[in-house]
């Protein structure tokens, strides 16, 4: 395929002079983006359609009659991890979680058949307990495309069964001089994830997270460059967005200035220099790009595509946090309303909105009936309702209110005099309205029938 050398023709594969690195930095932050468009698919109104959550089983698979119901359901990759003695990827051998994780998505939709399945995908740090991932790091053909240790080693507190480079719990050793560290990695006989004896099996190579290697994007291995296995194997590959059942994803963590989220590959234990943390950043952004592009040409969305932040632009750093805040609050509602009732705001103009529910919970929703006001007030051609990541093992509450009909809105949300602080939208089955004086929600169904069940189920 050609479409990912074309699209990377302006990668290099050597360290630049600084002036170049400085041109090359300002590119990637001047180049198009995708994170402010839409699905390709056409838009839903329905309200139990139009929410999201994030679920997780650390001690088996998420039992889809769980998640019956919910519009999006966001798989982590800690789903079915086995921590403690019970079953999971943590313990098989080798290590199988990306097919678990597809197992898990045909389960959910059996389930629910018209949920949407997202799956994850680390953008940037490679989990050998992927299979697609394992085979090109067991191959020393792909060096280039993982980071490597630097000499002398760098000093790296470890978790589990993991030293610097080798894993001693296997004769031979399982030794590695690619970068990896152990945070979020299951170990033995602890670790996040607890594997089975004798040790946590990735392989050839011991356990631990590595790192894709971002200069590395357009080079080229048996005439595949790295971009075109990311997008068409590890991104689209059959236990993932070849699979059917697989709506999109979630891209978790970057490569910033700094280094790599979540992780211990800071620019000290790279042995990096500033500016080549700025480059590598750089190289980052730019085959992400490529990737958020396919993912929309594929039909495909993902959670960093979303907006759910009013401080979120267009721009390559301004993805979704997995932990957003409420859009609206009572201590900024009618300011807050005051600029998303506004024909220019980017949910209006389109950007696909997550909104968080209120209070942090997932068990009650203190607040839900505002929530769920302002959302209706607020919301655009393509929006989800729900809850970011909140870890595993929660139970989501799915109240009733969420599978009422309101139609779909007629009009953008209005205040209804200057500074009244009361925000009011028209949908074809309901009316709605927020007054923010007193953060008192009002939905009105239109049909006496649909108005009395609402009431049923105490709402107002």
């Amino acid at each position: 395929m050609l479409w990912a050398r074309r699209a990377m023709q302006r990668f290099v594969r050597t360290p630049m002079a600084p002036i170049r690195i400085a041109k090359f930095i300002a590119a990637a932050l001047l180049a198009p983006t995708v994170l402010g468009q839409k699905p390709s698919y056409l838009p839903v109104y329905q309200m139990n359609l139009s929410t999201i959550i994030m679920p997780c089983n650390f001690t088996g698979p998420t039992h889809p009659f769980t998640t019956v119901g919910w519009g999006v359901i966001d798989i982590d990759n800690s789903n079915w991890k086995g921590t403690g003695d019970s079953d999971g990827w943590a313990k098989a051998s080798p290590m199988d979680c990306e097919e678990r994780m597809a197992k898990q998505v045909q389960m959910t939709k059996r389930g629910s058949p018209q949920t949407k399945v997202w799956v994850y995908r680390n953008s940037i740090i490679a989990l050998p307990w992927y299979s697609s991932v394992r085979v090109k790091l067991e191959d020393p053909a792909y060096a280039y495309w993982f980071l490597n240790f630097t000499d002398p080693v760098p000093s790296i507190k470890q978790r589990g069964n993991a030293n610097t480079t080798c894993d001693f719990n296997f004769d031979p050793p399982r030794c590695s001089m690619a970068f990896h560290e152990t945070t979020h990695a299951p170990g033995y006989p602890d670790g996040d994830g607890k594997c089975a004896a004798p040790g946590c099996d990735v392989g050839s190579i011991p356990i631990g997270a590595y790192f894709f290697n971002p200069a590395a994007a357009n080079h080229s291995v048996h005439g595949q460059t790295f971009t075109e296995w990311f997008v068409d194997e590890y991104v689209f590959g059959p236990d993932g967005g070849g699979n059917e059942n697989i709506s999109g994803f979630f891209f978790d963590d970057q490569f910033l200035p700094s280094g790599v989220t979540e992780s211990q590959a800071n620019l000290s234990n790279l042995g990096f220099t500033k500016e080549e943390g700025e480059e590598y950043s750089a190289y980052y952004r730019q085959y992400m790009q490529v990737v958020y592009e396919e993912v929309l040409k594929r039909g495909k969305f993902s959670w960093q595509q979303m907006w759910c932040a009013i401080w979120q632009k267009k721009g390559p750093n301004h993805t979704c946090r997995s932990t957003p805040d409420p859009l609206v609050t009572k201590g900024n509602c009618a300011n807050q309303l005051r600029s998303l009732c506004n024909a220019s705001s980017p949910q209006l103009t389109g950007r696909a909105m997550m909104y968080q529910f209120s209070g942090g919970q997932t068990e009650h929703l203190p607040e839900f009936e505002q929530d769920l006001a302002n959302f209706l007030l607020v919301r655009g051609e393509h929006a989800w309702l729900g809850h970011g990541w909140k870890g595993c093992s929660r139970n989501y509450m799915f109240p009733q209110a969420l599978n009422r009909d309101y139609g779909e809105p007629k009009e953008i949300c209005k205040e209804t005099a200057e500074h009244s602080g009361v925000f009011t939208r028209e949908w074809t089955k309901a009316s709605i309205q927020m007054d923010c004086n007193t953060y008192t929600p009002a939905i009105e169904m239109k049909d006496e029938l649909s108005q009395q069940e609402l009431d049923a189920y105490n709402f107002l």
